[in-house]
């Protein structure tokens, strides 16, 4: 075995050992510049192995780290299965390719030897040998992984884009002698008849999806996916098989709030130990910080194939031509620097700052009798209406209770693609009847949030507002028009974009308004003036503009303290006492 450029970890001979372990000790050690999250997975299956071989008193581990179990996929990709395109011969796995194979097929049950983890998320940029990968995968798992009638679905948002992985699996047959002795390749599935097993394009807009028996299930590029019908589809399919395997292979996305962020933030709370886990495996390669993005020695964090299936300087010719569109900017540190961003350039925030806010929380509880200011955002009364408290803190942070209302035909409808269900059992969404939202339900959120804490203002958008308004002028509460322009909401945004920038905005993981915030899209004048548009027609945002009626007092009082309202600063103090 020959290693050259072990920095980048790059193989140019084949190895005839697994190199999971070697891969972990080098990135651990510093060798292997990798992200953050591909250290942290490479500590934990270190530690594992210590776990497992010391027998650590108290604690019952039963994983063990079977080397040739976890080289067989690998062995089998690189005997067997040829490239498709290119001038390349025969496929070499690289040293991280190891690791994540190595991993997923490697760590089993020291009794049975059935495998530790049911799930995997390869999270990795672009030409980074995906399709290789997967296509070589489903070849092995239907033919040497010691399954009969195993079902190995190619699973994608569309059909489309499922078929292409399988068309590459169906090529690299072709490319193959061996393979095609033993292989026999359909329209519609790709058949091995000696264990009676098949591989079939599976997608969320498939006609049938029931009567499978997943035994190995591939997911590409699942941040194009809005929901998990497909995910929950599958993973329902798994009962009747003893060692079940979902691998999700993907780059990062637009989709914000689909099954990829999920699972995405899930793994990092994993790998930091923050929830236990020893059933899923995690590779999260991405740049670590925006710093990197003008420093080429630090791609290789988010292309681990860099100086393999991807050239440098190609790279960096793409990136000085990329950096100077937003759009394209945008697109490259999303698909090739593998990071969250939003999809358009004037989208109001990006994904790590309001991921930074979203984190922040305070007991509400310990806010009562305190003072704050209301807000609500009617919309049209079959769909979203939002109203929301906002509690100015001694800190200049802000707290924001929120809370919304859906008519049931929205939630059957569900264009929008979110779990309004679980929303509404955390006590974030009233999912109301009727065919439209009742007004006087806003009515009664306020004189019941009133009983705790001091509403000293409810600030509205006029249209729709009439009836409202006069009730709870009735009631006793003080309210004050927010006229919709750029005069009113230019300097509220602005003073909240900061705010979020500086983690300054706490909603205690409110979901629901963590999805409106990441809808919003700001409409720049050549005045420099600002206004606030959702992103498409399902992109609701009516929670943020409930907020940002709001902000445009309470911004008022985190500027000028003794200015002429009656608010009483929370101090964070008194909060923790």
């Amino acid at each position: 075995m020959t290693l050259k450029n072990s920095s980048l970890g790059i193989l140019k001979d084949s190895s005839p050992v697994l190199l999971t372990t070697w891969y972990a000790e080098q990135v651990v050690e510093g060798h292997i510049i990798a992200s953050k999250n591909v250290m942290r997975a490479c500590k934990r299956h270190l530690n594992d192995l210590k776990r497992a071989n010391l027998k650590v008193l108290n604690e019952d581990f039963p994983w063990v780290f079977d080397e040739i179990l976890g080289h067989r996929p690998i062995q089998f990709i690189e005997k067997y299965c040829k490239p498709s395109k290119g001038s390349y011969k025969k496929l070499i796995l690289q040293a991280w390719q190891h690791f994540t194979l190595g991993s997923l097929f490697g760590w089993v049950h020291k009794e049975s030897k059935l495998r530790r983890f049911k799930e995997g998320l390869i999270f990795v940029a672009r030409k980074n040998g995906k399709t290789t990968k997967i296509s070589g995968t489903s070849l092995y798992g239907v033919s040497k992984d010691g399954e009969n009638g195993a079902d190995i679905p190619l699973l994608a948002n569309s059909m489309k884009q499922a078929r292409l992985l399988f068309d590459e699996a169906k090529a690299m047959i072709k490319a193959s002698p061996l393979l095609r002795k033993h292989f026999r390749p359909l329209r519609d599935a790709i058949y091995f008849d000696k264990t009676f097993s098949k591989i079939e394009p599976q997608a969320s807009d498939s006609e049938k999806l029931d009567g499978l028996s997943t035994h190995i299930g591939v997911f590409d590029e699942i941040h194009e996916m809005k929901d998990y019908k497909l995910i929950n589809v599958i993973k329902n399919s798994r009962g009747s098989r003893e060692q079940p395997l979902l691998i999700y292979i993907t780059t990062a996305g637009y989709q914000l709030d689909g099954p990829l962020v999920n699972y995405y933030e899930q793994g990092i709370d994993v790998l930091n130990g923050v929830i236990e886990d020893e059933r899923t495996f995690y590779y999260l390669a991405e740049l670590d910080d925006q710093s990197e993005f003008d420093k080429p020695e630090m791609w290789i964090k988010a292309n681990p194939n860099l100086g393999v299936s991807i050239k440098l300087e190609d790279m960096i010719e793409d990136w000085e031509k990329a950096k100077r569109t937003p759009s394209e900017r945008n697109d490259f540190i999303t698909k090739r620097f593998n990071m969250f961003v939003n999809s358009n350039e004037q989208s109001f925030l990006d994904y790590e700052v309001i991921k930074r806010n979203f984190e922040k929380k305070i007991d509400p509880s310990l806010l009562e009798n305190r003072a704050c200011i209301g807000a609500f955002d009617l919309s049209e009364s079959e769909d979203f209406t939002s109203a929301c408290l906002e509690f100015p803190l001694d800190t200049g942070e802000v707290f924001i209770l929120s809370h919304s209302w859906l008519p049931r035909k929205k939630v059957i409808a569900n264009n929008e693609k979110i779990d309004y269900e679980d929303l509404k059992d955390k006590g974030l969404l009233t999912i109301v009847e009727n065919d439209y939202v009742n007004l006087e339900l806003v009515y009664e959120w306020f004189v019941k949030q009133s009983e705790k804490y001091m509403i000293e203002k409810i600030m509205y958008d006029p249209a729709k507002a009439f009836r409202l308004v006069k009730d709870l002028e009735a009631y006793g509460f003080q309210a004050e028009i927010v006229r919709q322009g750029p005069l009113t909401l230019t300097p509220a945004l602005r003073d909240l974009e900061t705010m979020f920038i500086e983690s300054k905005v706490i909603f205690n993981g409110d979901k629901l308004l963590r999805w409106y915030i990441n809808n919003v899209k700001l409409k720049k004048h050549e005045n420099g003036s600002w206004l606030p548009q959702k992103q498409n027609r399902y992109r609701k945002i009516d929670g943020f503009a409930a907020f940002l009626n709001s902000h445009t007092e309470v911004m008022k009082k985190l500027v000028s303290p003794q200015g002429n309202g009656n608010i009483e600063f929370v101090s964070v103090s008194d909060l923790l006492n």
